[in-house]
C-alpha cells in the first residue's frame, strides 16, 4: 500500500505541485491532501487541478484539537510536509505525529532561520551579508522555528553579481530537485537516519 503524504502550504504552491507531480505515478507514496491557512492561496487550486483534496483552515482550527488535528488523524499521513507554510506549527500536531513532520527552509540552517525568516527575507539577508553560498535545508519540525533535526542540505554558490531574485531562483531549483527525492527516501526507508520510524 502506498504511503500517504499531506502537505501544508501558505502561498503559490510550486513546490507542492512539484511534489504532487513527482508522486502521481510513484509506487512508494502519494499526496492525499493539501492544507492551507489562506483560503485564496494558489496552492489550493493547484491541488484541485491535480485532483488532490484541498482544505483551508483558520488559525483557531490549526490550534484546536477538534480542528486540523482531527482532519489529520482521519487522513492517517505517514509524512506531513511543510512547503512554504508560514505559521508556527502547533505542538499538538507535532506530538500526535512524532518524527513525521518535516519542513523545507530556503537557507543553510542554522543560518537565516527563525521567526520572520522566509522567502525573499532570507534571500535579501544572504545578499546583504555577502554570503558566498546558500541553499536549502530539509529538517524535522519541533516546537521552535527551524530548529528540528536536519535531514538534508544542498548548497549553491552566490557571487557578488547575484541579487535576491537570482538567489531565489537558484534556491527554488534546489527545492524542486531535492524535496521529492528526500520525501521518497524517507518513506522508502524502514529506519530513517534521524527520528523514529515513518
Amino acid at each position: 500500500m502506498k504511503k500517504r503524504i499531506v502537505i501544508f502550504a501558505s502561498g503559490n504552491g510550486t513546490n507542492t505541485q512539484n511534489v504532487i507531480k513527482y508522486f502521481q505515478h510513484n509506487k512508494v507514496a502519494e499526496v492525499v491532501c493539501v492544507l492551507s491557512n489562506k483560503k485564496d492561496a494558489k496552492v489550493l487550486s493547484r491541488a484541485e487541478a491535480n485532483e488532490i483534496k484541498a482544505i483551508s483552515f483558520s488559525k483557531t482550527e490549526l490550534l484546536s484539537e477538534e480542528g486540523v488535528l482531527k482532519t489529520l488523524q482521519s487522513l492517517k499521513p505517514h509524512l506531513i510536509v511543510l512547503a512554504g507554510f508560514l505559521l508556527k506549527f502547533p505542538e499538538i500536531i507535532i506530538k500526535a505525529f512524532p518524527n513525521k513532520v518535516l519542513n523545507i527552509h530556503p537557507a543553510l540552517l542554522p543560518k537565516y532561520g527563525g521567526r520572520g525568516m522566509y522567502g525573499r527575507h532570507v534571500h535579501e539577508a544572504v545578499v546583504n551579508n555577502k554570503e558566498t553560498e546558500t541553499g536549502i535545508t530539509i529538517h524535522y519540525v519541533n516546537e521552535n522555528y527551524d530548529e528540528g533535526a536536519i535531514i538534508f542540505q544542498a548548497a549553491t554558490p552566490v557571487t557578488f553579481l547575484d541579487n535576491a531574485a537570482d538567489v531565489a531562483a537558484m534556491v527554488h531549483a534546489l527545492e524542486h530537485e531535492w524535496l521529492p527525492k528526500i520525501i521518497e527516501d524517507l518513506l522508502s526507508s524502514p529506519n530513517p537516519s534521524k527520528g523514529g520510524e515513518l
